[in-house]
């Protein structure tokens, strides 16, 4: 192969590309669920994440023994809570897109200029991706082990409900839905946007005085600084890989084994070739 040929496959690999989009409506079917069952669901977990996060910010501006209003403004530098707001607005965008698809056989996304749905693509990723990091990191490392369980039944379920009901999400979404497995190229972007967040917490040092979490802090953890940003990124990469295989293990069992192609709106994906020409005749639900 001629370095000419390497150098376009790798050039194209950072373009949105050019054909249809998601013909077999992936983004907006389950597998499992018809697409109004998968468009409820979608909503609802919405909906409880930011009443999550809508309360937390209210209950600790009215308890100055939790911070006050500082706290909350606080919150919006922890990884964890901008990967829970991302969680939140991700299964309102997806609901949407699966209520408009189910409504209309036309999602919302198909209209979308490419770089935008290249751009929901990664979200997909970063979303069944970040919670399983948050989720080891904070049981892992940042929650006191051997120490009694939270002291406040709101603690209890904040925390549960961030550090561990954000796995089921993204769990909800690798096991449930029809997406397929994402390109390699997200795995690239994935750290970059880890980057950008170690940028955010140092931003955050140098203007709000503190570390938003403790093994950022070289005057604690020394030369292991690096040693945690280079291991959340390994870990970040790691977890990616298990779940783009997760993905096509899933896709490879419900649809070449079982013959489960998905739940489609009003008619099942037929010839490509005929969905590119919008010339789509069957008829029937599976």
């Amino acid at each position: 192969m001629s370095s000419v040929a390497v150098s376009s496959d790798l050039l194209g690999s950072f373009k949105f590309g050019t054909g249809n989009w998601d013909p077999e409506h992936r983004f907006e079917t389950s597998w499992l669920f018809p697409p109004y069952v998968l468009f409820a669901l979608r909503l609802l977990m919405s909906l409880y994440a930011f009443i999550t996060l809508l309360f937390n910010i209210g209950y600790q501006c009215a308890n100055i023994d939790l911070g006050g209003c500082e706290a909350s403004r606080r919150e919006f530098s922890y990884f964890t809570v901008l990967t829970y707001w991302g969680l939140a607005f991700y299964m309102l965008v997806a609901s949407i897109h699966t209520f408009t698809y189910a409504r209309y056989s036309m999602p919302l996304l198909d209209r979308f200029p490419r770089p935008l749905q290249a751009l929901h693509a990664l979200y997909y990723s970063t979303v069944t991706t970040f919670p399983f990091l948050v989720t080891i990191v904070y049981w892992g490392v940042l929650y006191g082990y051997g120490s009694a369980w939270f002291p406040t039944v709101y603690g209890a379920w904040t925390n549960v409900s961030q550090h561990a009901l954000n796995s089921f999400y993204a769990l909800f979404e690798i096991f449930l839905t029809s997406v397929g497995p994402q390109p390699w190229i997200h795995a690239l972007w994935l750290i970059v946007l880890m980057a950008l967040y170690l940028a955010l917490a140092y931003v955050t040092k140098a203007t709000k005085g503190f570390y938003v979490y403790p093994f950022l802090d070289p005057e604690k953890t020394g030369s292991l600084v690096a040693a945690y940003i280079f291991g959340i990124a390994a870990a970040t990469l790691v977890i990616y890989v298990i779940v783009k295989s997760i993905i096509w293990v899933r896709c490879w069992l419900t649809e070449e084994k079982l013959g489960w192609r998905g739940k489609f709106a009003k008619f099942p994906p037929g010839n490509l070739q005929e969905i590119e020409l919008g010339d789509i005749n069957g008829a029937g639900i599976k």
